[in-house]
Protein backbone atom coordinates (compact mmCIF):
# COMPACT_ATOMS: atom_id res chain seq x y z
CA UNK A 1 0.00 0.00 0.00
CA UNK A 2 1.32 3.37 -0.28
CA UNK A 3 2.12 4.68 2.89
CA UNK A 4 0.02 7.82 4.01
CA UNK A 5 1.08 9.40 7.39
CA UNK A 6 1.38 11.71 10.12
CA UNK A 7 3.42 11.94 13.30
CA UNK A 8 1.39 10.63 16.12
CA UNK A 9 1.73 11.26 20.24
CA UNK A 10 2.74 8.41 22.32
CA UNK A 11 0.20 5.72 22.65
CA UNK A 12 -0.61 5.40 26.22
CA UNK A 13 -1.06 9.34 26.88
CA UNK A 14 -3.09 10.02 23.65
CA UNK A 15 -5.55 7.81 24.62
CA UNK A 16 -5.87 7.35 28.43
CA UNK A 17 -8.22 9.89 28.95
CA UNK A 18 -10.78 8.16 26.48
CA UNK A 19 -11.90 5.44 29.15
CA UNK A 20 -14.52 7.05 30.33
CA UNK A 21 -16.34 7.43 27.27
CA UNK A 22 -17.22 3.58 27.29
CA UNK A 23 -20.87 2.67 27.34
CA UNK A 24 -22.33 0.99 30.28
CA UNK A 25 -22.86 -2.27 29.28
CA UNK A 26 -26.81 -3.89 30.09
CA UNK A 27 -27.92 -6.82 31.84
CA UNK A 28 -28.85 -7.98 27.73
CA UNK A 29 -25.34 -8.41 25.56
CA UNK A 30 -28.01 -7.94 22.59
CA UNK A 31 -29.42 -4.25 22.97
CA UNK A 32 -28.04 -1.78 21.83
CA UNK A 33 -28.71 0.98 24.37
CA UNK A 34 -30.65 4.51 24.10
CA UNK A 35 -28.91 7.46 23.57
CA UNK A 36 -29.21 9.80 26.47
CA UNK A 37 -31.49 12.58 25.56
CA UNK A 38 -31.77 14.38 28.48
CA UNK A 39 -28.20 17.09 28.72
CA UNK A 40 -28.64 20.38 27.83
CA UNK A 41 -25.51 21.72 26.46
CA UNK A 42 -24.72 25.25 26.86
CA UNK A 43 -25.14 27.93 23.59
CA UNK A 44 -22.96 29.40 21.26
CA UNK A 45 -23.73 33.23 21.72
CA UNK A 46 -25.97 33.16 18.83
CA UNK A 47 -27.82 30.20 20.68
CA UNK A 48 -27.06 26.85 19.09
CA UNK A 49 -26.06 23.80 21.03
CA UNK A 50 -22.17 24.28 21.47
CA UNK A 51 -20.19 21.71 19.83
CA UNK A 52 -17.36 23.25 19.61
CA UNK A 53 -13.73 21.91 20.56
CA UNK A 54 -11.59 18.75 19.92
CA UNK A 55 -13.03 15.39 19.71
CA UNK A 56 -10.40 12.77 18.85
CA UNK A 57 -11.16 8.89 17.96
CA UNK A 58 -8.08 7.22 18.16
CA UNK A 59 -9.52 5.07 20.99
CA UNK A 60 -11.99 3.28 19.26
CA UNK A 61 -9.36 1.75 17.39
CA UNK A 62 -9.76 -1.57 19.51
CA UNK A 63 -13.56 -1.78 18.25
CA UNK A 64 -13.22 -3.15 14.99
CA UNK A 65 -16.42 -1.77 12.49
CA UNK A 66 -17.74 -5.74 11.86
CA UNK A 67 -18.49 -8.40 14.07
CA UNK A 68 -17.38 -11.63 14.69
CA UNK A 69 -19.69 -13.50 13.66
CA UNK A 70 -19.16 -16.34 16.46
CA UNK A 71 -20.60 -13.21 18.46
CA UNK A 72 -23.94 -13.20 17.02
CA UNK A 73 -26.70 -10.40 17.61
CA UNK A 74 -24.53 -9.55 20.73
CA UNK A 75 -23.64 -5.83 20.92
CA UNK A 76 -21.21 -6.03 24.17
CA UNK A 77 -18.43 -8.94 25.07
CA UNK A 78 -18.57 -11.09 27.88
CA UNK A 79 -16.49 -11.00 30.30
CA UNK A 80 -14.19 -13.42 29.33
CA UNK A 81 -14.24 -11.79 25.89
CA UNK A 82 -13.18 -8.65 27.58
CA UNK A 83 -10.24 -10.17 29.42
CA UNK A 84 -8.78 -11.25 25.97
CA UNK A 85 -9.46 -8.58 23.62
CA UNK A 86 -8.05 -6.04 26.75
CA UNK A 87 -4.77 -8.68 26.51
CA UNK A 88 -4.46 -8.17 22.79
CA UNK A 89 -5.14 -3.99 22.60
CA UNK A 90 -2.13 -4.23 25.95
CA UNK A 91 0.00 -6.56 24.21
CA UNK A 92 0.20 -4.11 20.85
CA UNK A 93 0.16 -1.05 22.76
CA UNK A 94 3.06 -2.05 24.20
CA UNK A 95 5.10 -2.26 21.17
CA UNK A 96 6.09 1.58 21.45
CA UNK A 97 8.09 0.70 24.81
CA UNK A 98 9.38 -2.23 23.55
CA UNK A 99 10.96 -0.71 20.44
CA UNK A 100 12.30 2.39 22.41
CA UNK A 101 14.21 -0.03 23.90
CA UNK A 102 15.46 -1.71 20.80
CA UNK A 103 16.34 1.59 19.39
CA UNK A 104 14.35 0.88 16.41
CA UNK A 105 11.01 2.16 15.12
CA UNK A 106 8.60 -0.39 13.69
CA UNK A 107 4.59 -0.55 13.62
CA UNK A 108 4.17 0.18 16.88
CA UNK A 109 5.61 3.92 16.44
CA UNK A 110 2.96 4.17 13.74
CA UNK A 111 -0.41 2.21 15.18
CA UNK A 112 -2.64 4.19 17.77
CA UNK A 113 -3.89 1.06 19.60
CA UNK A 114 -6.86 2.60 20.89
CA UNK A 115 -8.65 0.62 24.08
CA UNK A 116 -10.05 -2.39 24.91
CA UNK A 117 -14.13 -1.24 24.48
CA UNK A 118 -17.06 -3.87 25.59
CA UNK A 119 -18.45 -3.05 21.83
CA UNK A 120 -18.34 -6.05 20.14
CA UNK A 121 -18.38 -3.62 16.63
CA UNK A 122 -18.96 -0.23 15.72
CA UNK A 123 -21.93 -1.45 13.45
CA UNK A 124 -25.29 -1.42 15.48
CA UNK A 125 -27.54 -2.54 12.63
CA UNK A 126 -28.22 -5.03 10.97
CA UNK A 127 -28.56 -6.50 14.53
CA UNK A 128 -25.56 -9.08 13.22
CA UNK A 129 -23.27 -6.24 13.34
CA UNK A 130 -22.02 -6.78 9.85
CA UNK A 131 -21.92 -4.60 6.60
CA UNK A 132 -25.10 -5.83 4.47
CA UNK A 133 -24.49 -7.91 1.02
CA UNK A 134 -23.64 -5.86 -2.06
CA UNK A 135 -25.86 -5.74 -5.02
CA UNK A 136 -25.34 -7.66 -7.84
CA UNK A 137 -24.23 -4.26 -9.58
CA UNK A 138 -22.44 -3.50 -6.26
CA UNK A 139 -20.23 -6.48 -6.50
CA UNK A 140 -19.79 -5.79 -10.50
CA UNK A 141 -19.01 -1.67 -9.20
CA UNK A 142 -16.54 -3.31 -6.72
CA UNK A 143 -14.28 -5.90 -8.87
CA UNK A 144 -13.46 -2.72 -11.28
CA UNK A 145 -11.69 -0.52 -8.25
CA UNK A 146 -8.39 -0.38 -8.06
CA UNK A 147 -5.94 0.64 -4.93
CA UNK A 148 -2.58 -0.05 -3.56
CA UNK A 149 -4.53 -1.74 -0.61
CA UNK A 150 -5.77 -4.41 -3.02
CA UNK A 151 -3.38 -7.39 -4.27
CA UNK A 152 -2.00 -8.96 -7.54
CA UNK A 153 -3.37 -5.63 -9.22
CA UNK A 154 -0.67 -3.74 -11.65
CA UNK A 155 -0.18 -0.15 -11.87
CA UNK A 156 0.12 2.02 -15.23
CA UNK A 157 -1.43 5.70 -14.29
CA UNK A 158 -3.03 7.26 -11.58
CA UNK A 159 -6.50 6.05 -12.10
CA UNK A 160 -4.88 2.45 -10.92
CA UNK A 161 -4.80 3.85 -7.38
CA UNK A 162 -7.55 5.06 -5.27
CA UNK A 163 -8.53 8.57 -3.82
CA UNK A 164 -6.54 8.14 -0.63
CA UNK A 165 -3.66 6.99 -2.36
CA UNK A 166 -3.73 10.25 -4.38
CA UNK A 167 -3.96 11.93 -0.88
CA UNK A 168 -6.99 13.22 -2.07
CA UNK A 169 -9.72 12.00 0.24
CA UNK A 170 -10.27 9.11 2.57
CA UNK A 171 -14.17 9.60 1.72
CA UNK A 172 -17.27 9.52 3.75
CA UNK A 173 -18.32 7.56 6.09
CA UNK A 174 -14.42 6.36 5.94
CA UNK A 175 -13.42 9.52 6.94
CA UNK A 176 -15.35 9.78 10.42
CA UNK A 177 -14.26 5.85 11.34
CA UNK A 178 -10.88 5.23 13.29
CA UNK A 179 -7.64 4.47 11.42
CA UNK A 180 -5.05 3.40 12.80
CA UNK A 181 -3.12 6.93 13.07
CA UNK A 182 -4.20 10.78 12.66
CA UNK A 183 -7.60 10.36 14.55
CA UNK A 184 -8.40 13.79 15.15
CA UNK A 185 -11.65 15.44 15.08
CA UNK A 186 -12.11 19.38 15.46
CA UNK A 187 -15.68 21.50 15.44
CA UNK A 188 -15.89 24.41 14.75
CA UNK A 189 -19.00 26.61 14.64
CA UNK A 190 -20.18 30.13 13.38
CA UNK A 191 -23.21 31.68 12.84
CA UNK A 192 -25.08 29.06 9.92
CA UNK A 193 -22.77 26.82 9.91
CA UNK A 194 -20.61 23.98 11.31
CA UNK A 195 -17.36 22.82 10.28
CA UNK A 196 -15.70 19.42 11.01
CA UNK A 197 -12.02 19.55 10.39
CA UNK A 198 -10.44 16.38 9.97
CA UNK A 199 -6.56 15.27 10.91
CA UNK A 200 -6.42 12.85 8.22
CA UNK A 201 -5.54 14.53 4.98
CA UNK A 202 -6.62 17.43 6.79
CA UNK A 203 -9.89 17.71 5.25
CA UNK A 204 -12.45 20.43 6.45
CA UNK A 205 -16.51 19.47 5.99
CA UNK A 206 -18.69 22.80 6.31
CA UNK A 207 -22.02 22.29 7.10
CA UNK A 208 -24.93 24.98 6.73
CA UNK A 209 -27.14 24.88 9.76
CA UNK A 210 -29.20 28.18 8.81
CA UNK A 211 -32.10 26.07 6.48
CA UNK A 212 -30.22 27.20 2.95
CA UNK A 213 -31.59 24.52 -0.27
CA UNK A 214 -29.64 22.03 -1.24
CA UNK A 215 -27.11 22.13 -4.49
CA UNK A 216 -28.23 20.85 -7.53
CA UNK A 217 -27.33 16.76 -7.78
CA UNK A 218 -25.60 17.64 -11.01
CA UNK A 219 -22.75 18.92 -8.87
CA UNK A 220 -21.05 16.35 -6.59
CA UNK A 221 -17.96 16.74 -4.77
CA UNK A 222 -15.86 14.04 -2.58
CA UNK A 223 -17.14 14.54 0.88
CA UNK A 224 -20.54 14.89 -0.82
CA UNK A 225 -23.09 18.34 0.27
CA UNK A 226 -23.96 18.39 3.99
CA UNK A 227 -27.22 20.41 5.27
CA UNK A 228 -27.48 20.06 8.82
CA UNK A 229 -30.06 21.09 11.63
CA UNK A 230 -30.49 21.39 15.46
CA UNK A 231 -32.75 18.51 17.22
CA UNK A 232 -34.19 18.59 20.73
CA UNK A 233 -31.64 21.25 21.53
CA UNK A 234 -28.63 18.47 22.22
CA UNK A 235 -28.25 16.93 18.70
CA UNK A 236 -26.55 17.71 15.12
CA UNK A 237 -28.22 16.61 12.37
CA UNK A 238 -26.28 16.07 9.02
CA UNK A 239 -28.00 14.60 5.75
CA UNK A 240 -24.98 14.16 2.96
CA UNK A 241 -25.95 13.61 -0.31
CA UNK A 242 -24.35 14.19 -4.01
CA UNK A 243 -21.10 12.52 -3.70
CA UNK A 244 -18.93 11.53 -6.76
CA UNK A 245 -19.05 8.37 -7.92
CA UNK A 246 -16.41 6.04 -9.65
CA UNK A 247 -14.59 3.16 -8.85
CA UNK A 248 -11.59 5.07 -6.92
CA UNK A 249 -14.32 7.35 -5.04
CA UNK A 250 -14.61 6.33 -1.44
CA UNK A 251 -13.19 2.89 0.45
CA UNK A 252 -14.56 1.67 3.82
CA UNK A 253 -11.24 1.24 5.82
CA UNK A 254 -11.03 0.74 9.48
CA UNK A 255 -10.08 -2.49 12.11
CA UNK A 256 -12.58 -4.85 10.92
CA UNK A 257 -13.48 -3.84 7.69
CA UNK A 258 -13.42 -5.78 4.45
CA UNK A 259 -10.23 -7.01 3.81
CA UNK A 260 -9.45 -4.81 0.33
CA UNK A 261 -10.44 -1.47 -0.74
CA UNK A 262 -13.81 -2.76 -2.02
CA UNK A 263 -16.97 -0.68 -1.72
CA UNK A 264 -17.32 1.55 -4.24
CA UNK A 265 -20.16 4.86 -4.14
CA UNK A 266 -23.19 6.05 -6.73
CA UNK A 267 -24.67 9.07 -6.88
CA UNK A 268 -27.75 7.89 -4.99
CA UNK A 269 -25.50 7.58 -1.34
CA UNK A 270 -27.01 9.01 1.60
CA UNK A 271 -25.34 9.38 4.94
CA UNK A 272 -27.41 10.55 7.66
CA UNK A 273 -25.14 11.04 10.88
CA UNK A 274 -26.67 12.41 14.87
CA UNK A 275 -24.01 14.57 16.71
CA UNK A 276 -25.73 13.64 20.28
CA UNK A 277 -24.43 15.84 23.15
CA UNK A 278 -24.86 13.72 26.18
CA UNK A 279 -22.72 15.27 28.83
CA UNK A 280 -19.63 18.32 28.70
CA UNK A 281 -16.88 16.49 27.19
CA UNK A 282 -19.28 13.30 25.47
CA UNK A 283 -20.92 12.99 22.21
CA UNK A 284 -22.79 9.90 20.93
CA UNK A 285 -21.80 9.55 17.35
CA UNK A 286 -24.00 7.74 14.76
CA UNK A 287 -24.41 7.31 11.46
CA UNK A 288 -26.31 5.58 8.87
CA UNK A 289 -25.46 5.05 5.23
CA UNK A 290 -27.71 3.95 2.54
CA UNK A 291 -26.25 3.20 -0.67
CA UNK A 292 -28.86 1.30 -2.36
CA UNK A 293 -27.29 0.62 -6.01
CA UNK A 294 -24.11 -0.56 -3.63
CA UNK A 295 -26.12 -2.66 -0.77
CA UNK A 296 -28.63 -4.30 -0.23
CA UNK A 297 -29.97 -2.47 3.23
CA UNK A 298 -28.49 0.29 4.97
CA UNK A 299 -25.99 -0.06 7.65
CA UNK A 300 -25.60 2.08 10.74
CA UNK A 301 -22.62 2.94 13.12
CA UNK A 302 -22.64 3.99 16.50
CA UNK A 303 -19.72 5.24 18.79
CA UNK A 304 -19.21 6.89 22.17
CA UNK A 305 -16.33 10.50 21.77
CA UNK A 306 -14.60 12.07 24.41
CA UNK A 307 -13.68 15.84 24.57
CA UNK A 308 -9.59 16.04 24.41
CA UNK A 309 -8.89 20.11 23.85
CA UNK A 310 -5.14 19.10 24.03
CA UNK A 311 -5.14 16.71 21.51
CA UNK A 312 -2.54 18.18 18.91
CA UNK A 313 -3.17 18.13 15.15
CA UNK A 314 -0.21 17.42 13.15
CA UNK A 315 1.10 18.00 9.62
CA UNK A 316 -0.43 15.20 7.44
CA UNK A 317 2.23 14.50 5.36
CA UNK A 318 0.51 11.37 3.13
CA UNK A 319 3.31 10.38 1.48
CA UNK A 320 6.62 12.72 1.49
CA UNK A 321 7.76 14.14 -2.45
CA UNK A 322 4.69 12.94 -3.23
CA UNK A 323 6.44 9.97 -5.04
CA UNK A 324 4.68 7.01 -4.11
CA UNK A 325 2.47 6.56 -7.00
CA UNK A 326 5.55 7.19 -9.47
CA UNK A 327 7.38 4.68 -7.83
CA UNK A 328 4.40 2.10 -7.97
CA UNK A 329 3.46 2.58 -11.42
CA UNK A 330 7.57 2.87 -12.72
CA UNK A 331 8.29 -0.34 -10.53
CA UNK A 332 4.93 -2.63 -11.59
CA UNK A 333 6.24 -1.12 -15.48
CA UNK A 334 9.90 -2.57 -15.18
CA UNK A 335 8.26 -5.59 -13.55
CA UNK A 336 5.92 -6.59 -16.26
CA UNK A 337 8.74 -5.58 -18.65
CA UNK A 338 10.86 -8.41 -17.37
CA UNK A 339 13.59 -6.30 -15.32
CA UNK A 340 14.84 -8.02 -12.45
CA UNK A 341 17.52 -6.06 -9.89
CA UNK A 342 21.16 -7.96 -10.34
CA UNK A 343 21.41 -9.56 -6.75
CA UNK A 344 24.19 -8.55 -4.72
CA UNK A 345 27.63 -10.12 -5.65
CA UNK A 346 26.38 -10.40 -9.82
Amino acid sequence: MVWKYGPMLAVAAAIAPAASAQQSVPADLTAVPPVPGDYRPKTTAWGDPDLRGRWPIDHLNGTPLQRDPAQGDRVFLTEEEMAARRQRVEAAAARYENEDSQDRLGQGHWVEMGVASRRTSLIVSPANGRLPDMTEEGKRRSAQMRSSWRTGQTYDWTTDFDSWDRCITRGLPASMLPMQYNNGIRVFQTPGQVVIQLEMIHETRIIPVDGQPRISAAIDNWLGESRGRWENGNTLVIETTNFKPGPSATNIVTTGSPPANDTPISTEAKLTERLTMTGADTIVYEATYHDPVIFTAPWTTRSDWQRRDDYGFYEYACHEGNVQVRNYITASRAERAGFRPHEEGE
